[in-house]
């Protein structure tokens, strides 16, 4: 029904910075929120960061305030995270979500590798 399409992903040293987008195909009407998730190995997925589509109010874990910035483009169709002074422990696959009422659509997940 629709494609969430990853870009930005990589390699970068400790410190550095990253800039993770997801464009939907298309517009799905009524969503509630787009945002990102993340999983490392043997580790339960997370949310990162997410944006909602009435209030646009930003959410942040934890992890990720201070540090990530979560934006949306005018109509809705793509949402940013400008990720700065990454870590190791932010290595990870990380996934762009949309949330339509009761259904979770994500892409196909992109590498964020954080290393010396």
């Amino acid at each position: 029904q629709v494609q969430l399409v990853e870009s930005g992903g990589g390699s970068v040293q400790p410190g550095g910075s990253l800039r993770l987008s997801c464009a939907a195909s298309r517009y799905m009407f009524g969503w509630d929120s787009m945002g990102w998730h993340r999983q490392s190995p043997g580790k339960e997925r997370e949310l990162v960061a997410y944006v909602t589509r009435t209030s646009s109010t930003l959410n942040y874990a934890d992890f990720a305030k201070g540090r990530f910035t979560i934006s949306r483009d005018n109509a809705g169709n793509a949402v940013f995270l400008q990720m700065n002074n990454l870590k190791p422990a932010d290595t990870a696959t990380y996934y762009c979500n949309l949330r339509v009422h009761e259904d979770d659509y994500w892409g196909q997940g992109i590498q964020v590798t954080v290393s010396s």
